[in-house]
């Protein structure tokens, strides 16, 4: 169990449901959850004390949507034609990545995008792994890899039939037997993941859906990303893509949509009355030219919105910037959305999103200590409870995260990782997107 630590005189911002901001704050851990937050000076001392003096205390961010083995996929120079639209795009880059995964690539891959995370201050990923050819055993070695940085993680085959059926079955056995051997992990837990509704039909669909059920664990599912998901529909059954996932049965509070960048008013509506939430991924949307996710009008039926990367950019302050500006562009209005919403999106709803919220999510007593101390002596006005949501927004990167605790144990001390060194996940990566791309390239 972790040591008793003393977080104290920093700008804490709980992200609570009330908003709740603490000058001189401090927290109080014990045995990985916080035991005492509040403002002040703490009556007594303990085990470990970190000082957060000109610092802002935040809670470990939410990534609700990742693909960890896209950061093997960095810097590469691929021999393909240029792809003119998102269907190209999975054709010529991402499945032809798929096919050439080893297990050996998604243990590195998670051993490398989860120090990326947590040096950027995630302290939670949500992640689908598709390597048809390499099923049997990848969960273990994502989470594997995972732990071995101490980071926190939710993790899924995912179940596609674009090969041949049988591809889908064992990745749905994968993915059974992953959560059924997971036992009160600290860390890693299991989802259910289906691809995209173009990629599977109405029987493994309604498969997923009722082992998810007899699991109690949450669904994820590509939604209306790209236009070939929702045209793939309307020809096939004569329904939009949220219309079909609705009449199979995939909507409910445990299902997450990532994308819903082409959803109607009515889909829309549809989503908020399952109560199912959505993965907002709007860098990743920008780079595979799919459009932008109606999030304001999401956000204006109550849908619970958590913020992803998609696999690509995993420093969260980035992501956050850009759900703030993307919407005002694609809306003609400045005032689209605000930087409490996107925050929120990064921190609570983002863990409600999959049933979290109890647990992470916000710096609030009894939850798990998943906090990260942001550097603020380079911020270049003051810093002051009114002004720190829009610093968060507007001027920190994860390039100012100086330390990061998960679990009350903390994984990242002066922007080093604690738990494994640098140099040997830069290694280990390295020689692992070496294998991939000559792979690629042949």
């Amino acid at each position: 169990m972790s040591e008793d630590i003393l977080i104290q005189n920093g700008l804490v911002v709980t992200a609570d449901r009330k908003g709740t901001i603490l000058e001189k704050g401090y927290i109080r851990v014990s045995n990985g959850k916080i035991a005492e937050i509040r403002s002040g000076e703490p009556h007594s001392s303990t085990d470990a004390i970190v000082d957060a003096s000109g610092c802002v205390v935040i809670p470990g961010l939410i990534t609700a949507h990742t693909h960890l083995y896209g950061i093997l996929l960095r810097g590469a120079s691929l021999n393909i034609k240029p792809p003119t639209d998102f269907a190209q795009v999975l054709q010529r880059v991402w499945w032809p990545v798929d096919e050439a995964l080893t297990v050996d690539d998604a243990y590195a891959s998670a051993l490398s995008a989860s120090a990326d995370m947590l040096r950027n201050g995630s302290t939670f990923y949500a992640d689908t792994y598709s390597g048809p050819n390499s099923i049997s055993g990848s969960l273990e070695a994502i989470a594997r890899g995972t732990k071995e940085v101490g980071m926190r993680g939710m993790v899924a085959f995912e179940i596609t039939e674009r090969n041949n059926p049988d591809e889908a079955r064992r990745g749905l056995r994968e993915g059974i037997n992953f959560v059924n051997s997971l036992e009160e992990d600290e860390l890693i837990s299991g989802m259910m993941s289906l691809h995209a509704s173009f990629t599977v039909g109405d029987e493994i669909v309604i498969k997923a859906v009722e082992e998810s059920k007899n699991l109690d664990i949450p669904i994820t599912v590509h939604t209306s990303e790209g236009l070939v998901d929702l045209y793939h529909n309307l020809e096939a059954s004569g329904e939009r893509t949220v219309e079909r996932l609705h009449r199979l049965g995939v909507l409910g509070k445990k299902t997450v949509l990532a994308h819903c960048v082409h959803v109607n008013e009515d889909e829309i509506d549809l989503i908020a009355k399952t109560g199912s939430s959505v993965a907002h991924n709007p860098m990743s949307n920008m780079l595979n030219a799919v459009g932008v996710a109606p999030v304001p009008s999401m956000l204006e039926r109550g849908i619970t919105i958590g913020l992803g990367n998609d696999g690509w950019i995993y420093d969260p302050f980035e992501n956050m910037r850009c759900a703030l500006t993307i919407h005002k562009l694609a809306s003609g209005n400045p005032s689209a959305i605000g930087p409490n919403e996107i925050f929120k999106m990064a921190t609570l709803d983002g863990a409600r999103c999959y049933g979290l919220e109890k647990k992470i999510g916000s710096l609030e007593k009894n939850k798990l200590a998943d906090i990260v101390i942001l550097d603020g002596s380079n911020v270049p006005t003051p810093l002051t409870k009114e002004s720190a949501v829009g610093h968060l927004l507007n001027t920190f990167s994860g390039g100012d995260v100086r330390d990061v605790f998960v679990g009350g144990k903390q994984v990242v001390k002066n922007r080093l990782l604690t738990a494994i060194s640098d140099e040997r996940v830069a290694k280990i990566s390295r020689n692992s997107a070496k294998g991939l791309w000559s792979r690629l390239n042949k």
